[in-house]
């Protein structure tokens, strides 16, 4: 059923940003608490690094750290320090690497050998769940911080993250909580309760977090923004990507989008790129190799199979476009993938 007074294609806009956080393909969730006496500092490395110690099973990693009292702050590598206040949520979602402090400038305190090392130690120490690091240095200020650790596959083209910001700081809100806010409380009750299913609740609600940050960040993004999400609230653009997504295997030409999409061409075109970053044509070719990369990944399916899906009338032309996109040939990543 579509939303009422709104064209049925038109509709379809709205669940663009489904599909896209379909293709993600979250994996997995890991949480645990810091308790911190100043001074203190808790870095994390990159997330190629962080991967192997925190979720081996996922590809790449997206950090949220709720301070749960007083502040602190939290600093990316070649960035000034964001001050956190109670109930504020940072999120690092390419991986960077950062420490969440008691004061600026402590980024850097330790070398990532020595951070790796004491992460491996802490989780091996602090098994069963919930895990309970301790760092710092014993002094009479104290701080609670809720990590929050989500896996999720390293496809080729991902828009949501990409249009992103380093750090997304979410203040906390006034008065009533909201819904992310909420689904953190749920995920505290349950690293205190020894439920069967744990694991599993824990992994959707790290689902459902990054959904919920996503669409906060969709709202309250700068109306100048320029990249996906900003062409996604944009009428005319969000209309063009919701037939993209709709019917990604047709032979789309940008006359043909304009023509579904009431303007001129040029209009189209230009408004198109000035805010999604990419021409049109050209976002539905690397939007198709995203879905075709999730199919590869997901199971046997023939590479001739997975080509006419997209859009493609001959393997050769799909795999020629797949290389030029990823580095390699359909076949070799999907080797690659289920080697990994």
């Amino acid at each position: 059923m579509g939303v009422p007074g709104v064209p049925a294609e038109a509709d379809r806009s709205l669940d663009v940003l489904s599909d896209v956080l379909r293709a993600v393909r979250l994996t997995s969730a890991l949480f645990f608490y810091v308790e911190a006496s100043s001074p203190w500092v808790a870095e994390a490395p990159r997330a190629d690094v962080l991967v192997p110690i925190l979720l081996p099973r996922a590809q790449h990693i997206v950090s949220y750290h709720l301070l749960l009292d007083g502040h602190c702050y939290c600093e990316l590598e070649g960035s000034p320090a964001v001050l956190l206040r109670a109930g504020d949520i940072a999120v690092i979602p390419h991986g960077d690497r950062y420490a969440m402090s008691s004061h600026p400038g402590m980024l850097g305190s330790y070398s990532q050998a020595e951070i790796c090392s004491w992460l491996e130690q802490a989780v091996a120490r602090a098994m069963p769940d919930p895990f309970v690091f301790v760092e710092g240095g014993g002094g009479q200020e104290s701080r609670r911080v809720l990590c929050g650790f989500l896996g999720c596959d390293a496809l080729p083209f991902n828009p949501v993250l990409a249009c992103l910001p380093a750090l997304l700081h979410l203040r906390a809100p006034e008065g009533q909580e909201d819904r992310l806010h909420r689904l953190v409380a749920i995920a505290q009750s349950e690293l205190q309760e020894r439920r069967p299913g744990k694991e599993s609740v824990l992994s959707r609600i790290g689902e459902l977090m990054f959904v919920e940050v996503v669409r906060r960040y969709l709202t309250s993004a700068p109306g100048d923004s320029r990249n996906w999400l900003a062409g996604l609230r944009d009428p005319l653009v969000g209309r063009a990507l919701g037939f993209l997504h709709q019917h990604p295997a047709q032979a789309w030409t940008v006359d043909e989008l304009a023509r579904r999409s009431s303007v001129s061409r040029s209009v189209l075109a230009e408004r198109f790129s000035s805010l999604v970053g990419r021409p049109p044509m050209q976002y539905l070719a690397q939007w198709r190799m995203q879905l075709a990369a999730a199919r590869l990944a997901d199971g046997q399916a023939k590479v001739s199979a997975v080509a006419l899906e997209v859009g493609y009338d001959s393997e050769a032309a799909f795999s020629r476009a797949f290389k030029a996109l990823v580095g390699v040939s359909p076949a070799t990543w999907r080797a690659q993938r289920t080697k990994g």
